[in-house]
């Protein structure tokens, strides 16, 4: 058996935790599948005994299942047609337990692909076919198609920890980076830092907290945030992870409408969802900047507002620019937008931005 035919043993609900940490490490074998050690563990596949990850055992593997290069291969081994492989996800995301994937409306035999990706995925327990999201309350829909029935799970990212219910929030992992950045710009680690006049913690208002998916690597970082979320089963997960992170002292979360919350001189503005529907009229969409004038309220004179848009490629960055402008003048202040990114692809031809605006 060769040196390296090692397996590092971890109950399941902390695999996600731990492969990152082996990552970090510079231990993690990428060349084997994760696999079912027993029902409460699996083993992940490690070069050498981690020294600094907390694993239950590090055992020898006598049967190397080396990791599948690809779904297609898979799905071509199950007998799916040329033109039946054309109609197979690309990606997918595993959060937590579970493994989100959107599938083609014509895709065909969708359990094999949910039973296929749960091959490729050792850590994950459950596939849910993601069915967008909808309402004002930004509710999720979507179907499992393979694996257990389970789908409320916690997702860890860059040490922050979430727990959710993929079939009752939303969750997007196209922005991760995004999330990771906030906690850092807090931390003064990159990004623009407030000319405020206040001492002590950033006082931060969230306008869309959701589950924390700012609110927590923010608090995590020190600041104090102010967390508006309309939606009950999401603001119970905020509460629940401000818990699981230890940062309830950190955080004053708010079952309402952002609009309702009443907070001012807040140092940082997070608008981080760009678009909901009306409860009066959810044919239309209510966009972020419809929210700007309640964030120029909130931020105090240095303060810097993150606004969130969706915009088509043909009008970056003329319209967020527009729209932060006419709020600026409605509200009598000075704006400076020091920062314009890119977080993901909305949808064809529409990406999801954000800018970095500091508020006279």
């Amino acid at each position: 058996m060769s040196e390296d035919a090692l397996a590092a043993l971890v109950e399941k609900p902390h695999a996600e935790i731990a492969i990152e940490s082996l990552r970090d490490e510079g231990v993690y074998d990428d060349g084997r599948r994760v696999t079912d050690h027993d029902d409460g563990t699996v083993a992940l596949p490690v070069t050498e005994p981690p020294q600094e990850t907390d694993v239950l055992d590090v055992m020898r593997q006598t049967d190397l299942e080396l990791r599948a290069p690809d779904l297609i291969d898979l799905l071509a081994e199950r007998g799916w047609t040329e033109a039946e492989l054309e109609l197979a996800p690309g990606s997918w995301a595993v959060i937590g337990s579970v493994l989100l994937v959107t599938l083609d409306e014509d895709c065909p035999r969708e359990g094999e692909v949910g039973e296929a990706l749960l091959e490729l995925h050792g850590e994950a327990d459950t596939v849910l076919a993601d069915g967008g999201v909808s309402g004002v309350h930004r509710e999720p829909s979507g179907r499992i198609i393979a694996g257990v029935e389970d789908t409320e799970t916690i997702h860890t990212e860059h040490g922050t920890r979430y727990a959710l219910d993929l079939r009752t929030v939303m969750f997007s992992p196209g922005n991760k980076a995004e999330r990771a950045r906030m906690g850092a710009v807090v931390a003064g680690e990159e990004g623009p830092e407030p000319e405020t006049d206040t001492d002590g913690p950033e006082r931060v208002f969230d306008m869309f907290a959701g589950i924390g998916y700012f609110t927590l690597p923010m608090a995590r970082a020190g600041a104090r945030v102010t967390a508006a979320e309309i939606n009950s089963t999401a603001y119970h997960f905020l509460i629940e992870n401000a818990v699981l992170n230890d940062v309830t002292a950190n955080v004053e979360a708010y079952r309402a409408d952002c609009r309702d919350v009443e907070v001012s001189d807040a140092d940082r503005v997070v608008m981080g969802y760009y678009g909901v529907e009306t409860e009066e009229d959810e044919s239309r969409s209510l966009e972020a900047h419809e929210f700007l004038d309640t964030a120029f309220d909130a931020v105090a004179p240095g303060g810097i507002v993150h606004v969130h848009a969706a915009t088509p490629e043909s009008c970056l960055w003329e319209r967020p620019t527009e729209r932060i402008e006419a709020a600026a003048d409605r509200a009598g202040r000075d704006v400076e937008i020091l920062e314009k990114r890119r977080v993901k692809s909305h949808s064809e031809g529409v990406w999801h931005v954000v800018c970095d605006v500091r508020i006279g």
